[in-house]
């Protein structure tokens, strides 16, 4: 049981990180323009890098995860209650 509670715990929280991925390309995508017109507006360029870098972070957090299965465990509830609202927020953000 024990076992199984932490790959649990394991799988909602990397569905919880790739959901945050996904919704942070999403945001930092151009607005209005393709990726040929990026260096013609610097707000979209920041938009850009600073997204990259969000993802990129967040997706080395992903493999970077605790030994501890406790700490896996305790992301039965976070993950039960944040996951669906995060997939809700990347819908509407959709």
């Amino acid at each position: 049981m024990a076992r199984a509670m932490r790959f649990f715990g394991l799988l909602l929280r990397t569905l919880f990180l790739l959901v945050v991925v996904v919704t942070t390309a999403r945001v930092a995508m151009p607005q209005n323009e393709s990726f040929a017109t990026l260096y013609d507006t610097p707000s979209d360029l920041v938009r850009i890098l600073l997204g990259a870098a969000v993802c990129f972070f967040v997706a080395i957090q992903i493999f970077q995860y605790s030994r501890n299965p406790a700490d896996m465990r305790k992301w039965v509830p976070i993950g039960l209650t944040i996951l669906p609202l995060a997939v809700i927020c990347a819908m509407v953000i959709w």
